[in-house]
């Protein structure tokens, strides 16, 4: 293995895409993503009192391109959600 050459390449080699399979509709099928969004999408699901796969289940009926990609666009946009919510309100002068 080569040398890493910065902090921001270190990082994406500790987040590895991981490969799990789960079931969606009655069917198996693979979703590849990084450790955090895996992380984000169990905190999701629990918050919401669903498992992992009805969630990946919802993200999947309305999803447009690949489940992996669809999957870190629902994470993201739950991110977005929190911030807009928790953020303080800041105003002109």
């Amino acid at each position: 293995m080569g040398q890493a050459r910065g902090d921001g390449e270190a990082r994406s080699l500790e987040h590895a895409v991981r490969k799990r399979s789960v079931a969606i509709a009655g069917h198996r099928t693979s979703v590849s993503l990084e450790e955090p969004f895996w992380a984000a999408l169990r905190e999701i699901a629990a918050e919401r009192g669903v498992s992992l796969a009805a969630l990946l289940s919802e993200i999947d009926r309305s999803r447009r391109g690949t489940l992996s990609s669809a999957a870190r666009l629902y994470v993201l946009e739950r991110l977005k959600e929190r911030l807009a919510t928790t953020r303080p309100v800041v105003r002109s002068r």
